[in-house]
């Protein structure tokens, strides 16, 4: 079960880069480049506020995972 969770930590780590790239340049990018004014407001919400809340939750979720901190000889 640990070894699972240490392969799952990668995912997570993954999903995380790929999760960063989706939004910025399929949801950010676009949206502020369009001239409509409000797709600039959710452009930015998507670009400054959202991405970086996932990205960086799942990538500390996935450290944590690798690093073993999930493991029941810790608790």
């Amino acid at each position: 079960m640990e070894t699972l969770k240490k392969i799952l930590g990668i995912l997570w780590i993954a999903l995380a880069i790929f999760t960063a790239y989706l939004s910025i340049a399929y949801l950010g990018l676009p949206k502020i480049t369009s001239g409509k004014q409000e797709d600039l407001v959710f452009g930015l919400i998507i670009l400054f506020i959202l991405t970086p809340i996932i990205s960086v939750g799942l990538i500390f979720f996935g450290y944590y995972a690798l690093r073993g901190d999930y493991d029941k000889e810790k608790m």
